[in-house]
């Protein structure tokens, strides 16, 4: 700011009357610098937006009851340490681990975002026998697991298995290559994640692995909410769910959740 000024400033010979055109350019060069400060701020504001944080909405029920259909959050992108020693020594970052949620970018598809939560590790085995999870044997206390039906449907409820459903290729190859004595075997660099939902999860089950270079980062904080059903949420900009929002923003906005913040479970 002080070279700025310094740049616009008039010497003494331009403050004199007879020195119009002099007077005359000082309104362009504020206007220029006015300019330029407001195309670096927001420059900065887009670059911090993209690398600190990003905002996400909840498009699914696969993660209710932690995050629910309408929770709108924002995501650290820093949580997590990317390869390289010194970036790990310099940044507050750390390597995701079991319980958390995370952001990823959806192994089938990368240009759609998914969340989920991280249940076995690189080196972990897992294994689901009637809808519970074990993690390398022992058995998972999951409160935050969320059981809608009591049917026990095959594959999902006793994984790994047989498949009684069209696979994506990576779980098809997951289940060929990654089985050891009944269990799943996360390999190196990857994760299995699933939605607290697990009745009605689009999960690793389903598409394999999340490849740790796909994760973005893990949820921070609801900064809002707002209570709608999974076909009102749309993928891109919809004037009908604008209208729809204005409409019912006091009525449906869950207000015990606006700057809820979201955490992981270690308790295993």
């Amino acid at each position: 700011m002080s070279e700025l000024a310094e740049q616009v400033s008039l010497p003494p010979e331009a403050q004199q009357p007879q020195e119009e055109p002099a007077a005359a350019e000082v309104p362009v060069q504020e206007s220029r610098g006015a300019i330029a400060e407001w195309t670096v701020t927001i420059l900065l504001l887009l670059f911090l937006t993209s690398f600190l944080v990003q905002a996400f909405v909840i498009p699914s029920g696969s993660m209710e009851d932690t995050l629910l259909i309408g929770d709108h959050v924002l995501v650290d992108k820093l949580a997590y340490s990317p390869s390289g020693v010194v970036s790990r020594v310099l940044l507050p970052y750390r390597a995701p681990r079991d319980g958390d949620i995370i952001v990823f970018r959806y192994p089938v598809d990368i240009s759609e975002n998914f969340v989920k939560r991280v249940i076995g590790m690189p080196g972990d085995r897992i294994r689901i026998i009637n809808k519970i999870v074990y993690r390398n044997g022992v058995r998972l206390n999951e409160p935050y697991a969320y059981h809608k039906t009591d049917f026990i449907e095959p594959y999902r409820d006793n994984f790994p298995g047989e498949p009684t459903t069209t696979l994506a290729e990576p779980a098809r190859n997951m289940l060929q290559y990654n089985v050891v004595n009944g269990e799943l075997v996360v390999p190196p660099d990857k994760y299995f994640a699933m939605g607290d939902n697990r009745d009605f999860s689009l999960d690793s089950r389903y598409w394999g692995f999340v490849p740790r270079e796909n994760i973005i980062g893990k949820p921070l904080m609801i900064y809002w909410s707002f209570a709608a059903q999974q076909d009102q949420m749309p993928d891109r900009f919809d004037l009908r769910h604008v209208i729809d929002v204005g409409e019912h923003f006091f009525t449906r906005t869950r207000w015990k959740r606006t700057l809820m913040f979201i955490h992981g479970y270690y308790k295993n």
